[in-house]
């Protein structure tokens, strides 16, 4: 089923299916390629016959780092290229929502950006004690609006969410479990322990009840993405096209302090 893939690996343990985002030497930072095939890939999974559950996590030292500052150059340059950026943001979540089985974020290093709302979107998450999670859309001039305007003020309320995507600093895993923006904080060497032992006691779950209670549960979430994705995928579209997101890309690529003047 997942020939196709170009920067997602797939490994079976059992009846646990490990997706790896492979691209370590950027630390696994999404390019358009891997973009698409994040949008593909729940999809996918949630048709494998040899699978009752998905672990999500990153090769190398990180989880995901986010977006590729080379393709968000690429989509300054060619516009049409950040619309089908927006449609795949749209399917990426709603892939993982609509995900019937349990879907673990084994958060092995740094998960930001796109790779914190990956992280935050999965039923359960589990984090190394090295890891860190934030939001950096605001630092390089986007509004926040591909999932993590949703997710976070409903893991750890309004207030603390504004404070942490107003700001985009990474935070640590520990500090991440303390506020509930995800489930466990364990040592490094005991993540595999802790991510496959919940894996494989779900595998031993009644199926359907799993399923439908993840159904339920999700909802109410489905409900609110519907309203919240469209509108911060349009804030986050007027974002991409001004000067300030484009002084921090090159900002980036010069190794400088962006300076922003908020048009």
């Amino acid at each position: 089923m997942y020939e196709h893939y170009q920067h997602l690996d797939f490994g079976y343990r059992g009846r646990i299916l490990t997706v790896t985002m492979n691209r370590p030497e950027v630390r696994n930072a999404a390019n358009v390629r891997m973009h698409r095939e994040l949008s593909t890939v729940f999809r996918d999974a949630a048709r494998d016959p040899a699978c009752d559950v998905v672990v999500l996590t990153g090769a190398g030292a990180a989880f995901s780092s986010g977006g590729d500052i080379v393709a968000m150059q690429e989509k300054i340059d060619d516009r049409s290229k950040w619309v089908d950026t927006a449609e795949e943001a749209r399917e990426i979540f709603t892939g993982m929502l609509e995900l019937p089985k349990p879907l673990i974020a084994r958060i092995n290093g740094a998960a930001t950006g796109l790779g914190a709302t990956l992280a935050v979107y999965a039923d359960i998450a589990v984090a190394a004690q090295g890891a860190v999670i934030g939001d950096p859309h605001v630092k390089v001039g986007l509004v926040a609006g591909d999932g993590g305007a949703l997710m976070w003020p409903l893991l750890v309320g309004f207030q603390k969410a504004k404070e942490l995507l107003f700001l985009g600093d990474n935070i640590p895993a520990e500090e991440a479990a303390r506020i509930g923006l995800i489930g466990h904080c364990v040592p490094d060497d005991a993540l595999d322990d802790k991510v496959y032992g919940i894996a494989e006691r779900l595998c031993k779950v009644a199926p359907l009840a799993l399923r439908w209670t993840k159904r339920t549960i999700n909802h109410t979430i489905r409900q609110l993405a519907h309203g919240t994705m469209e509108n911060g995928l349009l804030m986050e579209t007027l974002s991409q096209m001004t000067r300030d997101h484009a002084e921090a890309v090159h900002a980036f690529g010069e190794k400088r302090p962006a300076v922003f003047k908020g048009r």
